[in-house]
């Protein structure tokens, strides 16, 4: 049997890989009207940084994560001997951790400037159970905002995503914006500690991990997928009811930016997010309708904390993360398809083999040019040659043969009205040298063969 792709992975074929290219290049866009830079980090961290960072009892940490020991010699690990902090390397299983310990590594916010504004795009890594919409390596788009604390901030990102699936393809009447807040340290910890005595009244009706949960971070419970568990965490404290004045402030000022945009939300108490990092303003996306229980396709919120966390200077931020493969899902059930990733303006034909040559150097030329252009390299017939070029979307088709090289012309084949002309070949390349002289994006690639295929005529 033929090796395959390790489980819970997949290849981007060409089409996809162009659309993830797109998707890439949109974010890019959107994202850059509201002052966000790229930013690139290392595919894998100091475990510790994570185990400080997401949360040691998060799923995250203590079961999902792909973790080496680096630069130590196996035998003496074997016989006890102890792992030093960075020889612990994990594949990183988001990407807030990292950018917050770059800001904090390179003092991209000092004392007084104005907030750093990230972006971010690539693969993930988490030890999971693969199924549908969840794979062990995935890859996310993600923003980051450290150093400013404002409820503006917070309306900010979220309508900036928005804002992002309403351009990539994702009708708005297809997803559900899930908001809360989930206090700060002033208020959370009685929060905590009133949810944990709710679970302990409920503690024989709660499974064991939850009950597990309810010792380390009783807010986790929330998150647990075991229906039973989703029933009893119904009837559990809201964190709404317990928010001090500063939190339920900020929370009502978010809320207002949002109703301002026009941006429609749902209130839900009982979101809590995935990670131990988040402070005051959490929100998730969901859509509404095919894609089962794996219905997020982005969230996140605000964490004040965290830089503090991983060693740098106190500094708040804000962030989410949307999931690439997620969305590729809701694109595909509101009717999406990849739009094909090769495309071909023109194709060049050689009636016999005598010809290939001049061929050969007439499609550099238009590729020089800017055109997309292709030729056969099989030698097949002329007519094997015309299925190819319309199996490869060309516009025209370029018959280049004995009797047209002779006279130093070349037929012109309309591909979708069949119509032919014959075309002075020294003219040709005039324009094409013409056109490669010229900045890119001088001219669209149909306005262009229209003007080289138009040469010579009455």
């Amino acid at each position: 049997m033929a090796i395959q792709a390790p489980e819970g992975t997949r290849d981007l074929l060409p089409d996809e890989a162009k659309f993830w290219a797109h998707f890439k290049a949109t974010a890019a866009d959107v994202f850059g009207r509201y002052g966000y830079a790229p930013i690139e980090t290392p595919l894998f961290e100091q475990t510790e940084l994570f185990v400080r960072g997401i949360g040691e009892a998060t799923d995250v940490v203590s079961k999902e994560m792909f973790t080496a020991i680096s630069g130590q010699n196996l035998a003496t690990l074997l016989d006890g001997g102890t792992v030093k902090a960075k020889s612990r390397l994990s594949l990183r299983p988001e990407g807030t951790a990292g950018v917050v310990r770059a800001v904090a590594q390179h003092d991209l916010v000092p004392q007084g400037a104005a907030p750093a504004k990230l972006m971010y795009a690539g693969p993930m890594f988490r030890a999971e159970r693969p199924q549908k919409g969840r794979q062990r390596q995935f890859n996310q788009v993600g923003i980051e905002c450290l150093g400013a604390e404002e409820p503006s901030v917070d309306a900010e990102g979220i309508i900036m995503l928005m804002r992002f699936y309403a351009a990539i393809g994702i009708p708005s009447e297809a997803t559900r914006l899930l908001v809360n807040s989930m206090g700060c340290e002033k208020c959370r910890p009685a929060y905590r500690e009133a949810v944990r005595a709710y679970m302990a009244e409920h503690a024989s009706e709660l499974c064991d991990e939850c009950n597990r949960r309810a010792e380390i971070n009783p807010l986790r419970a929330f998150d647990c997928k075991n229906p039973g568990c989703a029933a009893v965490m119904e009837g559990a404290p809201k964190i709404t009811d317990h928010l001090c004045d500063e939190c339920r402030e900020h929370y009502g000022a978010v809320k207002g930016y949002l109703d301002g945009a026009g941006v429609s939300y749902v209130e839900d108490p009982t979101l809590v997010r995935g990670l131990d990092y988040y402070t005051r303003t959490v929100f998730e996306v969901q859509v509404t309708e095919g894609m089962g229980s794996q219905n997020a396709i982005g969230g996140g919120g605000r964490y004040d904390k965290l830089m503090e966390e991983v060693g740098g200077r106190p500094t708040p931020g804000f962030g989410w993360a949307l999931g690439y493969e997620r969305c590729v899902l809701a694109l595909q059930a509101a009717g999406h398809a990849f739009p094909p990733a090769r495309r071909c303006d023109l194709f060049v034909a050689c009636v016999d083999d005598s010809v290939r040559s001049e061929a050969f150097s007439l499609v550099q030329a238009f590729r020089d040019a800017g055109l997309a252009a292709e030729m056969d390299h099989q030698h097949r017939s002329l007519k094997s040659q015309f299925k190819l070029a319309d199996k490869l979307g060309a516009a025209v088709v370029a018959v280049l043969g004995p009797d047209e090289l002779a006279s130093g012309q070349v037929k012109a084949r309309n591909m979708r009205t069949h119509a032919e002309r014959l075309v002075d070949l020294a003219a040709v390349r005039t324009l094409l040298a013409r056109f490669g002289g010229e900045a890119v994006g001088g001219g669209t690639a149909p306005a262009r063969i229209e003007e080289v295929f138009d040469v010579g005529e009455e």
